[in-house]
């Protein structure tokens, strides 16, 4: 796998995110943005982009922080959250910027077809793909894994132009089944197309090996293995028009 790493702007600050892609593929490839957690783009961040690509994407890692504001991953996560959490506009104009550097980053280099637009996030990334879909971004899909669901800005009819994959732990107590119930009122409020699944006995971070903090946070390999098999063909089904 090939990794680049893509500077862009947005709002005036610089910030830089990673290309990934296989360089012995033929062809143009569908993209999928990848929202990281609050960590941001980290050697992790960027395996999972590089994990993705070998499924048959062009991979993008997002960076929502900007290359002046980088965490290390010791501090507290809402020292870097809150700011973003306060001002969703802020925090849409990142994500769209970073899906706009994807998009021109590989159809420049000829690897990527625009017509086919994903987007997948973790934890506070999962957030960051569904306020792509609340603005109204031209993406096919988007897929929150155990995501923050709560907005401040919520979506209104018609905004919604993607297509909603919700894969949660049914008892994560960062999203709540309160919080799923107002994404799901605000998702029929907009008259979106949207799945929630929720695993049964699931934490949050069930896709990250190393989560062991249970009951907040905890790695499970059945969800993890049937939330990404979901993932995977709900954006197929969303590229071939059938979601």
């Amino acid at each position: 796998m090939k990794v680049e790493a893509i500077a862009y702007e947005a709002a005036g600050r610089k910030f830089e995110g990673h290309l990934v892609h296989d360089e012995t593929a033929a062809g143009p490839r569908p993209l999928l943005l990848v929202a990281p957690n609050w960590a941001g783009v980290t050697p992790r961040a960027i395996e999972i982009g590089r994990e993705l690509a070998a499924q048959g994407y062009v991979t993008f890692v997002a960076d929502m922080h900007g290359l002046d504001r980088r965490p290390t991953g010791q501090e507290n996560p809402m020292a870097f959250l809150a700011p973003l959490i306060a001002d969703p506009e802020a925090t849409r104009a990142r994500v769209n910027a970073a899906f706009d550097a994807m998009t021109s980053a590989a159809v420049s280099r000829g690897i990527g077809n625009p017509k086919f637009r994903a987007a997948i996030g973790y934890c506070f990334g999962g957030s960051n793909v569904l306020d792509l879909a609340r603005s109204g971004a031209d993406v096919a899909a988007v897929v929150s894994m155990h995501g923050n669901l709560k907005t401040g800005l919520e979506a209104k009819s018609g905004d919604v132009k993607a297509a909603v994959l919700v894969v949660h732990g049914a008892d994560d107590p960062i999203a709540p089944k309160s919080d799923r119930d107002a994404l799901e009122a605000e998702m029929r409020g907009a008259g979106a197309r949207w799945t929630i699944l929720a695993f049964g006995g699931v934490f949050h971070s069930f896709t990250d090996p190393a989560a062991n903090r249970p009951p907040s946070s905890q790695f499970s390999s059945h969800a993890c293995r049937y939330g990404y098999g979901l993932a995977h063909a709900f954006i197929a089904d969303a590229f071939a028009g059938k979601v």
